[in-house]
């Protein structure tokens, strides 16, 4: 007996809607001073030029392993050397900064706490005069150098997660007195510069983020925050299953909206999220990933204006600086530069359109969207569903309505058999180190690969039938007259 098929049907003739790439707005990395690492750049110029991202985002700036500010004999040096390095390389590579204003430099902090084993320093300040003055030295170096123009397209956001313990030592009261001596010292600088907040984990104290700004009269162009699917579900001792099985379908979708609403007429940035806010989890590295991520970034559209992916890299140390290939990380591409299945979810992401047009149909794992550009059409297709929710392979069958001629079709799948180069180092055996003949061969397993796919045409109708695996990710491209 033939499987039941799921319907979808979409005319190309109904009115497209726009759809920005927001997503390729700003990615996520760990540590200022990995950015002066020569594969760390390597990576990097290769998601801007594949994956089309704009900005990069860090913690640890101000940290003492940058040297921006220290203490030599009870006077404050600046040093602006290392920080610049790692502008310079963004702008020779067509990059900017979505630049964290954090950790406090050991010569400013009121205490020893510290977080990540490069030792961040996430007390406040003893004297906000001397905050006020690091801020509006730094930032007027940078515009000095680079000039109003080009710095005036930065992002200055003021912290990393001050609502949570681990990066603040302090109340929310006092966050918002750091936040305002940052805001006014970039505004003193220039006016055209661009700095927000509250950049909260799990969305939080945006609407008391506002209500004191406008109080004070504090500027504040742009909202940015952080959420996760493992946010707020776990309890202690909870693995990351666990947690999103407790999780709902659109958790995320539902969460962006309510940021939105909250945030008004300010722009919203995401300046982190990801599959799991695990940095050793094996979800991370499988085609699990790339389906989760193909449906966020499309149930955000008209909610976000930037949506950062956490992280670009598997070169990362908060924790420890692991070796092993695949050991989980959040990174869209390895230790050795290998693209996992996330990363290419992006890559199909980053060929669609930027119109889209209405599909009907349902169903509790499938999903389709269709985007539009000039003479050809993009079929982003996925079966997903949390761990512990109920899936299984499914065929969808896809009407399209007023279809010129084909010139030509293909697809393109992320699956467990499919660009997927961790399932081809389990193979391996799990070599805890590659080779340059390894590196190749997972490179690649790594790869999108276009097959073909079979079309009926009838009077202008295009019938397409595709299986689609559980946890699976598939994009069809039309090219049409």
């Amino acid at each position: 007996m033939d499987r039941e098929s799921i319907n979808f049907i979409c005319s190309i003739t109904d009115p497209p809607q726009p759809f920005p790439h927001f997503w390729k707005h700003t990615v996520g990395s760990g540590h200022a001073t990995l950015a002066l690492r020569a594969d760390w750049q390597k990576q990097l110029s290769r998601c801007h030029s594949e994956l089309g991202f704009k900005h990069v985002r860090f913690h640890g700036v101000l940290s003492d392993d940058m040297g921006t500010l220290v203490n030599e004999d009870d006077k404050f040096v600046y040093s602006f050397f290392n920080a610049d390095q790692i502008c310079d390389f963004l702008l020779s590579i067509g990059m900017r900064p979505f630049m964290e204003l954090s950790f406090m430099p050991l010569a400013l902090a009121s205490g020893n706490d510290i977080v990540f084993h490069y030792k961040g320093n996430v007390t406040p300040p003893r004297d906000y005069k001397e905050w006020e003055n690091l801020i509006y030295t730094l930032v007027k170096h940078w515009v000095d150098r680079y000039g109003i123009s080009e710095v005036s397209h930065w992002f200055f956001e003021i912290w990393n997660e001050p609502n949570l313990s681990a990066f603040w030592k302090s109340t929310k009261a006092e966050y918002f007195r750091l936040y305002q001596h940052a805001a006014r010292a970039i505004k003193k600088v220039d006016h055209a510069l661009q700095v927000g907040g509250p950049a909260t984990a799990d969305n939080a104290w945006i609407t008391d983020f506002l209500n004191f700004c406008k109080k004070h009269k504090v500027p504040a162009d742009f909202i940015s925050t952080h959420h996760y699917p493992t946010d707020d579900f776990g309890k202690p001792g909870d693995d990351t299953i666990a947690q999103l099985a407790k999780s709902k379908r659109s958790v995320l979708r539902e969460e962006v909206a309510k940021t939105k609403t909250e945030a008004g007429d300010k722009p919203v940035y995401y300046t982190e999220w990801s599959t799991s806010s695990n940095p050793f989890d094996d979800l991370h590295d499988m085609p699990y990933a790339a389906a989760f991520i193909t449906k966020t970034v499309m149930e955000a559209q008209g909610y976000v204006n930037g949506y950062s992916y956490w992280t670009f890299s598997d070169i990362f140390e908060e924790n420890y600086f692991s070796s092993i290939p695949f050991h989980g990380g959040f990174g869209l591409l390895n230790l050795y530069g290998i693209p996992k299945p996330s990363y290419r979810a992006y890559q199909l992401l980053s060929g669609i359109g930027e119109s889209i047009l209405p599909v009907r149909g349902t169903h509790p794992t499938a999903n389709i969207w269709i985007t539009i550009k000039p003479g050809v059409l993009k079929l982003l297709i996925t079966n997903w569903a949390l761990p512990r929710h109920p899936i299984k392979t499914e065929m969808i069958r896809i009407h399209m309505k007023n279809v010129g001629k084909i010139l030509s079709s293909y697809v393109e799948r992320i699956d467990d058999t499919h660009a997927n180069a961790r399932q081809a180092w389990l193979e391996m055996g799990q070599p805890s180190s590659l080779t340059p003949d390894q590196v190749s061969a997972l490179e690649l397993a790594s790869s999108l690969i276009k097959e073909q796919i079979h079309i009926i045409y009838e009077e202008k109708s295009a019938f397409i039938e595709i299986d689609m695996p559980p946890q699976g990710t598939a994009c069809i491209t039309l090219e049409i007259v």
